[in-house]
């Protein structure tokens, strides 16, 4: 496949990723604290098929085990905030059955081997992007049990703390990969990253310093209520 293709796939997915996260942010500032909308979810979904897709064609083990080792997590969240049984049954079917082909191609192809030793990728740094992913997508284990054990879906302190962590190391093994999905991404997430740390330690939100000005506060609040 033609590699910008490809490279727009992954672009694609990084963008879903993002407005993931400026909604989840947003939402955040509005309300004074950390919130989970159930869009976050959503997107989350569409956006790791895309990005698994682009894994898989860019023979890169990193991306595709962590995409598969968290897309329950996501549906979950979705059960636990009772959006689930919401979204159309056919929507459902697909959320549930694409990941699974994935996963039967790549096992009876052969193409998880190729994957798995791809000779772009040393050792060392498979080994590195592998750990980066596995702790950045650990946060989606840990804000999982914490939600189950708070019986609601919520983005606690170390969701947050891990997310740093781990986009950090992504974003080293980007540069050594020269790509420039994993790079763009990681570099704008990180912002959020540390504004929902701040949020969590009750510093006070951005928007606050913008509710004298009536035009921007009443636009705000528009698009906060769009977030569910």
């Amino acid at each position: 496949m033609n590699e910008y293709l490809i490279y727009s796939l992954g672009f694609l997915a990084q963008i879903l990723f993002f407005v993931r996260t400026i909604a989840q942010w947003f939402k955040s500032e509005q309300e004074g604290e950390v919130y989970s909308p159930v869009v976050y979810w959503q997107i989350s979904l569409v956006g790791s098929i895309l990005m698994l897709t682009y894994g898989i064609l860019r023979n890169d083990f990193a991306i595709v085990i962590g995409q598969f080792l968290v897309y329950s997590i996501y549906i979950r969240n979705l059960q636990l905030k009772k959006a689930w049984k919401r979204m159309p049954l056919f929507s459902r079917i697909l959320a549930v059955v694409i990941p699974l082909i994935y996963l039967a191609w790549l096992i009876f192809s052969g193409n998880f081997n190729a994957i798995f030793k791809n000779e772009n990728v040393s050792v060392f740094w498979m080994i590195w992007g592998t750990t980066a992913q596995l702790i950045f997508i650990s946060r989606f284990f840990y804000q999982w049990i914490y939600s189950e054990k708070e019986k609601e879906s919520l983005l606690p302190l170390g969701f947050w703390l891990i997310s740093t962590t781990g986009s950090l190391m992504i974003f080293t093994y980007a540069v050594y990969r020269l790509d420039p999905v994993l790079f763009a991404a990681h570099s704008l997430g990180l912002f959020i990253y540390f504004r929902n740390i701040l949020l969590h330690f009750g510093k006070g939100s951005l928007f606050s310093k913008l509710n004298k000005i009536p035009f921007l506060n009443k636009f705000i609040t528009r698009v906060s209520d769009k977030i569910k």
